[in-house]
């Protein structure tokens, strides 16, 4: 839906992946290039489709050159990789969610691999990209967070601890990158319906509601047009931010 968004917007969209099949993992499509297909249908901006893991720096390298390529600069980066997905991958258990997911007890295979791919990946994506956009003096990146990184819990602990650091990476960012008009956010979404999110959690039915409370899950579009606003104009002065979109129910200060 992010990439819906952007190219519904008029952005030239690389609609990323960890494999080129990756779609399959959650029944989202055949392949990359199919989705990215799809994509393109959703407005006047064009698509391509890549794939690369982002924990490995000289893959992000060649998937941010193959997009270069194709594309002459790269002007927005939202990082988007992550999930509280163990080192045996999303095909064990619930989707990947590690055993014994908490401060003490999670393996340390598992709090890598964890940590790598909400964290590391995002920092990966944005070493490759921020150089360009500040030698341009313009551009957006937007990481994509969690509520859950906003306040301590007992299961899914690292998977919070991963997402409140990216927040403060972010942060971070986004002061080293104030001097060069770049802005930089982050968005945290809360209980949101994807495929994978009606895999692993135990779904409360009075929650899939869609409208007319603010007390149930959200949809992909709703975080979506968040990061569409984001990318335009209207947003050129917010930087540095935590945006929770969970319908408010988070009102603590981050």
């Amino acid at each position: 839906m992010m990439a819906e968004e952007l190219v519904r917007l008029g952005a030239n969209v690389a609609v990323h992946g960890t494999r080129q099949d990756s779609p399959k993992t959650f029944g989202e499509g055949e392949s990359m290039e199919q989705v990215a297909a799809d994509v393109a249908e959703s407005g006047p901006g064009d698509t391509m489709a890549c794939w690369c893991d982002v924990t490995d720096e000289q893959e992000v390298q060649r998937a941010a050159n193959e997009v270069r390529d194709r594309f002459g600069q790269i002007d927005i980066l939202v990082c988007c990789a992550g999930g509280d997905i163990g080192a045996a991958g999303t095909a064990v258990g619930k989707g990947g969610r590690p055993e014994n997911d908490d401060c003490l007890n999670i393996s340390l295979a598992d709090y890598q691999s964890v940590m790598d791919r909400n964290l590391l990946g995002s920092i990966l994506c944005c070493r490759e990209v921020a150089p360009g956009m500040i030698q341009r003096h313009t551009g957006r990146i937007i990481t994509i967070g969690s509520i859950a990184g906003c306040s301590g819990r007992t299961y899914g602990a690292i998977y919070s601890v991963a997402k409140a650091g990216l927040h403060e990476y972010t942060r971070c960012l986004a002061d080293q990158l104030r001097q060069h008009n770049i802005p930089v956010n982050c968005v945290a979404p809360g209980g949101t319906v994807t495929e994978r999110f009606l895999r692993i959690n135990p779904i409360d039915d009075e929650m899939m509601v869609q409208q007319g409370t603010l007390e149930r899950y959200g949809r992909p579009d709703e975080v979506a047009g968040v990061v569409g606003f984001l990318c335009t104009d209207a947003s050129a002065f917010i930087s540095g931010q935590v945006l929770r979109v969970d319908g408010g129910g988070q009102t603590f200060p981050c």
